[in-house]
């Protein structure tokens, strides 16, 4: 009985605002990138987003090699899936060889951006936008 071989993956997970992205790496003959289960062009039609998610792979210092990503992403707009993508991959790349944390540290790839939305308070229209004020 032959038994299938399968590739061990390294896993990363990415956030921004209420993204969240689980990323897989594994090693391939040539760089494939699929979210959600669609291509990274089918996914991200704008050419600025598909280039914030390969960003990190085209770090030279790194030495980073051919991968198959695969990315399963909930939540949030397109910008901030793209960029939660990023994050894994840069995380998941780290996990694999220790050494890349300098270079991508450096070119900020394994910063996670904090900033999310402001919660509505009560008596205000939004979070900081208050009704006219009337004298009478």
């Amino acid at each position: 009985m032959a038994t299938k071989k399968t590739e061990r993956y390294i896993e990363g997970l990415g956030r921004r605002k209420t993204a969240t992205a689980r990323v897989r790496i594994t090693k391939a003959k040539e760089t494939t990138v699929v979210v959600n289960e669609k291509d990274l062009t089918e996914y991200f039609p704008h050419l600025a987003l598909q280039e914030d998610v390969k960003s990190v792979l085209k770090t030279e210092e790194a030495g980073i090699e051919d991968y198959m990503i695969t990315a399963k992403v909930l939540g949030g707009g397109l910008s901030s899936q793209a960029e939660a993508i990023r994050l894994g991959i840069a995380r998941a790349l780290v996990k694999e060889k220790a050494t890349r944390r300098i270079a991508l540290k450096k070119a900020g790839f394994l910063k996670r951006d904090p900033r999310s939305v402001e919660r509505k308070k009560f008596g205000l229209l939004k979070a900081r936008k208050r009704p006219a004020w009337s004298k009478r």
